[in-house]
């Protein structure tokens, strides 16, 4: 019997030779895992389809990105969005909905999409200030989705606190029995650059010092588009949140405002 005759789709994952052999196996491997777990729950062909190609785009975008070592600037960056991220699914949101909010690393203008509104996570180690650094023009744009809210994370690194992998491996505790949950924070991870076979590289310890949030509305300092002058189309810029004046809104009042709970 043909592959044509038999009706059925054919997919191969193929190593170039210039290509890492121990991290294609990891690759293979962690793909092959996940289709196991799905083709166990009975899940359609169709399904299968959507895990395999959304864990090999996970992959490709975290090869894409050098297949490295997150750098301690970004290491922080992701402690703060996945502590709202817990701080979602605690509050009682949905698993697989709290991380399907998570677009951060797929390159949302924000980190969080809920609803018609956006959050945006900034997170710093400084005991000095609390600096934010703004991306794009775009970033507190709140003409784009409505609410907005800035949230800051301010960490202490301490000997006794939490790493980056206890982070982790505690919100796969919070969603496991939440499959689309489970697959689609692996592949959010990946994107991002978090890899498991890293972990040892994650040794700093943090606690959480403070969470500040505000809505972006009339009046917050920012960039915008409509708020520039013309010509300049691109920037990036530095906030001191100790600075700005304003409410720090309660997260779960946050994620009611923002129909997450």
């Amino acid at each position: 019997m043909t592959m044509e005759s038999a009706g059925q789709l054919w997919l191969a994952l193929t190593r170039r030779h210039t290509g890492s052999a121990e991290l294609f196996a990891a690759m293979a491997s962690d793909v092959v895992g996940a289709l196991d777990d799905w083709a166990s729950t009975g899940a359609t062909e169709a399904k299968l389809l959507r895990v395999f190609v959304g864990r090999v785009g996970a992959w490709q975008e975290f090869m894409r990105k050098g297949s490295l070592v997150l750098a301690p600037e970004a290491e922080i960056g992701l402690i703060g969005e996945l502590t709202l991220l817990r701080a979602l699914i605690d509050a009682g949101m949905l698993p697989s909905s709290a991380v399907e909010s998570w677009v951060g690393p797929l390159d949302g203008a924000q980190d969080f999409e809920l609803g018609t509104g956006a959050l945006e996570v900034k997170a710093t180690l400084a005991t000095v200030g609390f600096p934010a650094r703004i991306g794009s023009l775009e970033q507190l744009d709140d003409s784009l989705r409505q609410p907005l809210f800035l949230a800051g994370v301010r960490l202490r690194q301490t000997g006794t606190g939490r790493s980056l992998p206890d982070l982790v491996a505690a919100i796969r505790e919070a969603v496991k029995d939440d499959a689309e949950a489970v697959r689609l924070l692996s592949e959010r991870l990946l994107r991002v650059g978090y890899f498991d076979a890293h972990v040892d590289h994650y040794a700093r310890r943090f606690t959480l010092a403070e969470t500040r949030v505000f809505e972006v509305r009339e009046g917050f300092p920012r960039l915008t588009p409509g708020r520039v002058p013309a010509g300049i189309s691109r920037a990036t810029y530095e906030l001191d949140l100790d600075k700005i004046s304003g409410d720090n809104v309660a997260a779960v009042d946050v994620f009611k405002k923002l129909g997450a709970i």
